[in-house]
C-alpha cells in the first residue's frame, strides 16, 4: 500500500465532504422508514384496520427494502454508485407523494413498497461508496456518517411530524388543502428526496468503479483531488491489483458454502444483521408515538417523547463516530449488548406494572419514568454501539471478491429480520409487552455472545484485507472448537 492520504493522519475536507454526501441516502432512509410513526394511529382509524394490517402497513416498506438491497449490489456494480443512487431519490419522491395522497390502506401499503426499495437501494450503496472514497485510517469514523445520518432522518421525521401534528391540532386533523396532517407528514418527504437527488448528480464516481470500467484517467483525476498528498497511481496499482486478483479468484468469489448453503463469513453477516433488529429499536422509531399514548401520555406529550429520543440518538452516534477508530469495532459492540439486555429488561419490568382497566392501560407510581429511562438507555446503547458499528462492519467486513454481493444479502436480511420485528409488534404488545419487550432482551444478550465468539477487531486494517481476517478468525475458531 503506498503511503497516501488513505494512510495520514489528517483527514482533508472534501473527503469529509463526499462521505458526508454519500450518507444523504442515509438521512432518507432514517426519515421515510420512521416517518410512519406519527401516522400509525390516524391511518389505524381512517381506514378502520386491524391490528394486524395494521403492522402490515407498517412494515410494508421493509420488503421493499429486501428487493432494493438485494439489487442494489448487482445495479452499483454494472452502471455505477452514483446512477443508483439517484435512483433511489427518485424511488423516495414517488413514495412520499403517493402515501401522501393514499385513498386506502392498500394504496398505501403499495407506494411505501416503492419507498422501500429506495430504502433498500441507499443502505447498500452509501456505506459502499463511502468505503471506497475514504483513507483507510479513517474509514471507521467516516462510515459512522452513514447512521449519524439515518439517526438525523429519523429525529428530522419525528420533528416534522410534531410540527405537522400541532399546526392541525391532531395527526387526523385537516390541514393545508383539506389534507389530514398524517398526509403531509409523508408529503414532506419530498423535499429531502429532491435534496439527495441533485447532490448525487454532483458527486465523483467511486474510483474503484472507474477502474474496473477501465477509465483509469477518470479515477485518477478523483483520487488526486481526495487525496491530494497520496500517490495516485500508485493508489491506482493497489486497486487494480485487487481487482485483478478477484478476477483470478472468480471462481472462489461466490456466496456458496458448505455451511447451508452459504459461505461462513456471509452468515456471519446475516446473523450479525439480523441481531441489530432483533433487539426491537425500530419498535421504538416506528411505534413509540403509539405505545406512549396506549399507556397513558397524551398524544402531544407522546410526539414530543419520540422527537426527544431521536436527538438522544444522533448525540449517542457521535460518540461512536468518535470511538470508533479509537477504541475499536468489538469492545463498542460487546459494551452495547450488554446495555441493551439491562435497559430491555428494565422496560420489560416496568410494562409488567401496568394496570388495565376497561378504558385505558397506565404504569402507575414511578413504572412510568422506569420505562421512559429504559427505552432511551436502550437507545443510547443501540446509538453508540451496533447502530453505527454494524454499517461499518458490513462495508469492510467481507472478502473483495465477494463484498457487493454479500453486502446485499446481509442488508436484506436485516430488513426481513425489520419487517418480521415491525409487523408482528401491533399484535405482541396486545398479547403481552413484558414478554414483548423481554424477548428483545433476551435477542440483546444473545448478541453479546455472537460477537465475542465470530467478530474479529478490524480496527486499522485495509480494506481488501478485512475479509481474509475474519474468514482467518473463524477458520482459527472452528479448529479450537
Amino acid at each position: 500500500m503506498p503511503t497516501d492520504e488513505r494512510t495520514s493522519d489528517s483527514l482533508n475536507s472534501k473527503v469529509v465532504a463526499l462521505a458526508a454526501a454519500g450518507a444523504v441516502g442515509g438521512f432518507l432512509f432514517g426519515f421515510d422508514s420512521s416517518v410512519v410513526n406519527g401516522a400509525v394511529a390516524s391511518i389505524e382509524t381512517q381506514f378502520s384496520l386491524a391490528p394486524e394490517l395494521t403492522g402490515f402497513a407498517v412494515a410494508s416498506a421493509l420488503l421493499g427494502c429486501v428487493a432494493g438491497a438485494e439489487a442494489a449490489g448487482r445495479l452499483s456494480s454494472r452502471f455505477g454508485r452514483i446512477p443508483v443512487m439517484m435512483i433511489g431519490a427518485v424511488l423516495f419522491l414517488i413514495s412520499a407523494i403517493g402515501s401522501g395522497f393514499a385513498f386506502g390502506v392498500w394504496d398505501l401499503i403499495l407506494w411505501r413498497l416503492v419507498g422501500g426499495v429506495g430504502i433498500g437501494i441507499a443502505s447498500v450503496v452509501s456505506p459502499a461508496y463511502i468505503a471506497e472514497i475514504s483513507p483507510r485510517a479513517f474509514r471507521g469514523r467516516l462510515g459512522s456518517l452513514q447512521q449519524l445520518a439515518i439517526t438525523t432522518g429519523i429525529f428530522g421525521a419525528l420533528l416534522s411530524n410534531a410540527v405537522w401534528r400541532d399546526a392541525a391540532g391532531g395527526a387526523g386533523e385537516p390541514f393545508w388543502l383539506g389534507l389530514e396532517a398524517w398526509r403531509w407528514m409523508f408529503l414532506a418527504g419530498a423535499i429531502p428526496a429532491v435534496v439527495y437527488g441533485v447532490i448525487a448528480l454532483v458527486l465523483p464516481e467511486s474510483p474503484r468503479y472507474l477502474i474496473e470500467k477501465g477509465r483509469r484517467d477518470d479515477a485518477r483525476r478523483i483520487i488526486a483531488s481526495v487525496w491530494p498528498s497520496g500517490d495516485a497511481d500508485g493508489e491506482i496499482r493497489v486497486i487494480q491489483s485487487a481487482i485483478d486478483e478477484d478476477a483470478a479468484n472468480a471462481a472462489t468469489g461466490t456466496l456458496r458454502g458448505k455451511a447451508l448453503g452459504l459461505r461462513p463469513i456471509v452468515w456471519i453477516g446475516i446473523v450479525l444483521s439480523v441481531f441489530q433488529q432483533f433487539v426491537g429499536i425500530n419498535v421504538i422509531f416506528y411505534y413509540s408515538t403509539t405505545l406512549w399514548s396506549a399507556v397513558g401520555f397524551a398524544e402531544s406529550d407522546s410526539f414530543q417523547i419520540s422527537v426527544f429520543t431521536s436527538i438522544v440518538n444522533i448525540a449517542v452516534t457521535l460518540v461512536a463516530i468518535a470511538l470508533v477508530d479509537r477504541v475499536g469495532r468489538r469492545p463498542i459492540l460487546l459494551t452495547g449488548s450488554i446495555g441493551m439486555a439491562v435497559s430491555l429488561g428494565a422496560m420489560a419490568l416496568a410494562f409488567s406494572q401496568a394496570v388495565v382497566d376497561a378504558e385505558s392501560v397506565s404504569l402507575p407510581g414511578g413504572w412510568g419514568i422506569v420505562a421512559l429511562v429504559g427505552a432511551n438507555v436502550f437507545v443510547v446503547a443501540f446509538g453508540a454501539s451496533w447502530g453505527p458499528l454494524v454499517w461499518v462492519l458490513l462495508g469492510e467486513m467481507f472478502p473483495s471478491t465477494i463484498r457487493a454481493r454479500a453486502l446485499g444479502v446481509a442488508a436484506a436480511a436485516q430488513w426481513l429480520a425489520n419487517f418480521a420485528i415491525t409487523v408482528s409488534f401491533p399484535a405482541m404488545s396486545q398479547a403481552s409487552l413484558p414478554l414483548t419487550y423481554g424477548m428483545y432482551a433476551a435477542f440483546a444478550a444473545a448478541s453479546f455472545v455472537f460477537v465475542l465468539r465470530f467478530i474479529p477487531e478490524t480496527k486499522g486494517v485495509a480494506l481488501e484485507e478485512t475479509g481474509t481476517l475474519t474468514v482467518e478468525r473463524r477458520a482459527r475458531a472452528g479448529r479450537r472448537g
